[in-house]
C-alpha cells in the first residue's frame, strides 16, 4: 500500500472489527477486553457516539501512578476524551503527522458521527513500509 493509501483502504485490509466500551464500565473490565483482543487501545462509545478513548498508558498514568484501584474506578474517570480522529479519505501520511505530533498510537476514524473503525501506529507503518517496496 502505498503512503497515499486511504484511510478507508486501510480498514478495508484489516477487516471489521471495533472494540469499544462504555464510560461506566469499570477500568478492570476496559482492560480484560484489552486483554482478550491483544489491543493497546479501546474505544469509548454512549448511545453510539465516540466520547473518548481508553488507552494502556490512560491505565499506567492515571490508574497505577494515580493509586487508584482498578476494580472500582470507571472509564470515564480516566479516558481521554480530547479525542483526534480521522476521516476515511485521509492518508496513511495524514495519519503518521498527526500520531507524531500529538504523540498518540491510535486514531478512530469517523464518518460524519458514526465510528466506522481505528487505526493504530502499527497499520500506518505497515502501509509506508509497504509503500517503500512497491
Amino acid at each position: 500500500m502505498p503512503v497515499q493509501t486511504t484511510v478507508r483502504q486501510l480498514l478495508e485490509a484489516k477487516g471489521d472489527g471495533i472494540h469499544s466500551i462504555a464510560p461506566d464500565a469499570t477500568v478492570f473490565e476496559a482492560l480484560k477486553v484489552l486483554s482478550d483482543a491483544k489491543i493497546g487501545a479501546l474505544l469509548v462509545i454512549e448511545e453510539g457516539k465516540l466520547v473518548g478513548m481508553f488507552s494502556e498508558r490512560d491505565y499506567a498514568r492515571k490508574v497505577i501512578l494515580e493509586g487508584r484501584s482498578s476494580k472500582e474506578t470507571k472509564v470515564s474517570e480516566v479516558m481521554s476524551t480530547n479525542v483526534c480522529h480521522v476521516t476515511p479519505e485521509q492518508t496513511a501520511k495524514e495519519c503518521m503527522t498527526l500520531m507524531n505530533k500529538n504523540r498518540f498510537r491510535h486514531l478512530p476514524v469517523l464518518e460524519g458521527d458514526a465510528v466506522i473503525g481505528v487505526v493504530s501506529i502499527g497499520d500506518i507503518v505497515r502501509a509506508i513500509l509497504m509503500s517503500l517496496l512497491d
